[in-house]
């Protein structure tokens, strides 16, 4: 139900005095092709993202790292996914479990959630 509801959230477009205002963000395309297991899943969101050397290169650590990251509205862009859900289905599942739970660590404490995963899957 939590996805469910932070996926509303992010993906509404507010109308306001007859004109569509759109979110700002920080947008990051990320090529999935590039991303064939967990040691090349970690690269390359480390290299995205910049992640500090000391990064865990685990789901955990990630989590740790986005939410740290994503101060302000972040869209992560996979484009097409559909290669890495059949070759990697377990990588796309932690995608969006963790992201998921990234935004509602933010929930949690009273903020907003700030991180929106777009894939075409």
């Amino acid at each position: 139900m939590l996805i469910r509801k932070v996926s509303v959230f992010l993906h509404a477009t507010f109308h306001t005095q007859d004109r569509y205002m759109q979110f700002k963000m920080k947008r990051f395309k990320i090529d999935s092709k590039r991303i064939t297991n967990w040691d090349s899943f970690h690269d390359v969101f480390s290299e995205a993202f910049n992640f500090p050397n000391y990064y865990g290169r685990n789901m955990d650590a990630w989590i740790d790292c986005m939410d740290e990251f994503t101060k302000e509205l972040t869209l992560i862009d996979l484009g097409d996914c559909r290669t890495l859900k059949e070759k990697c289905p377990d990588i796309v599942s932690a995608i969006n479990e963790c992201s998921a739970f990234v935004n509602y660590r933010k929930i949690d404490i009273g903020e907003s959630p700030m991180l929106i995963i777009s894939m075409f899957a």
